[in-house]
């Protein structure tokens, strides 16, 4: 921390609590906007979730237009159709609701209908020019934190990669979190979820990039994950288990929004592309591979995550209590039933080099890396979860 200038930056407004989805209305009354965007998939609509945003939005009487045809891992024409579809004139308020794909292309579609162009223009770090259309996020999942993140995430199926827009112009500017949204998730979704979820604390904990206020934010994370994912997953009506979670993915959200997560994404971007396993998961297998990799970049961090995730380490050297931290892990995401190979995704050995250099090639997330990472070392990590 010494000598390094930081910056923090999340989302302005953040309302939390059992019931808050009603009063939607009034944050979009709040923010002057009367022509409102809901985007969202269609398992959301068809689950009534939808029915009860459009109905305290009618309430506040406002004008509600919807865009449902979000799907996961949403490539940029997805982007494109909810611009072609938002109406006429411009909506000034977008809400995305769901998971992480609605929010991300909540985002997106803000930013191409107030700045022009398309999409693919905002590729990279820093490239949007001006504000998108106002936003609200309502996740009715506990995972991806996208509702306090400047980032949103594009498959590029040419490319069979991921690719980022990341800008400060992607904030949110309000943050709605309701446990009741998050009840009827099934458990595999509930797994899935939280280990993205946990991961973000993770890697934002080891992250070269971070600071005594990330670390302050994914510790708590890691810790409210730890001990509230295995009870939402075998018990997914407790609300106490699934506002644990909705907070932990928030609080994970914040810290990697600033110190960047690492090479769990980077090697799990390309297999989600290629081979369309689910974000959550295509993590959650990297996971304990990538961090018994990493561990020697920073043995004191992770030798305190043993800690943070309740493990005994009494006299045992920090390398020790590093494995202690990764066999955790491990247990975790057997606990809530998370495939523990690649091949049940059919990935051969053959598919490993190229999968290797897709990895190399997400530099963002590698620069925040704690250990130096070769194409080489890329290949290893892939056979030990094949």
């Amino acid at each position: 921390m010494a000598g390094r200038i930081t910056l923090f930056r999340t989302t302005p407004r953040i309302v939390m609590g059992p019931g808050a989805i009603d009063g939607i209305g009034r944050e979009v009354e709040s923010l002057g906007a009367t022509s409102v965007l809901v985007v969202t998939d269609p398992g959301i609509v068809e689950s009534g979730l939808f029915s009860r945003v459009e109905a305290s939005l009618k309430d506040a009487g406002r004008e509600v237009r919807v865009f449902s045809d979000v799907t996961p891992d949403p490539r940029y024409e997805i982007v494109e159709a909810c611009v072609s579809k938002s109406g006429t004139p411009d909506p000034d308020c977008i809400i995305g609701l769901g998971g992480g794909s609605p929010m991300d292309i909540a985002k997106c579609t803000a930013v191409v209908i107030a700045n022009g162009g398309s999409i693919y223009d905002y590729l990279g770090v820093d490239l949007v020019p001006k504000p998108g259309i106002p936003t609200i996020m309502v996740p009715t999942t506990a995972g991806t934190g996208s509702e306090v993140t400047p980032i949103a995430i594009l498959s590029d199926e040419g490319e069979k990669l991921k690719k980022g827009v990341v800008s400060s112009h992607l904030f949110p500017r309000v943050a709605l979190l309701d446990p009741e949204l998050t009840v009827s998730m099934p458990p595999h979704i509930t797994a899935a979820t939280g280990m993205d979820a946990w991961i973000h604390a993770i890697e934002a904990f080891t992250s070269v990039n971070a600071t005594p206020m990330t670390d302050m934010l994914a510790s708590r994370a890691m810790v409210l994950i730890n001990e509230n994912l295995r009870t939402a997953y075998a018990q997914g009506g407790s609300i106490e288990a699934r506002a644990a979670m909705l907070e932990g993915s928030l609080l994970a959200g914040m810290a990697f929004a600033n110190a960047g997560v690492t090479a769990v994404h980077a090697f799990a971007y390309p297999i989600g592309a290629e081979f369309h396993i689910p974000h959550g998961v295509a993590n959650s297998i990297m996971l304990a591979s990538v961090m018994e990799f990493n561990m020697l970049g920073n043995l004191p961090k992770f030798a305190r995550m043993a800690e943070l995730l309740g493990e005994h380490t009494g006299d045992l050297s920090q390398r020790d209590a590093a494995m202690v931290a990764v066999d955790a892990m491990k247990s975790l995401a057997a606990d809530v039933r998370i495939p523990g190979s690649l091949a049940e995704f059919g990935i051969k050995e053959e598919h490993i080099p190229e999968l290797a250099q897709g990895v190399m090639k997400v530099t963002r997330l590698l620069d925040n890396n704690p250990r130096t990472l070769t194409i080489s070392d890329a290949e290893e990590i892939y056979r030990r979860v094949l």
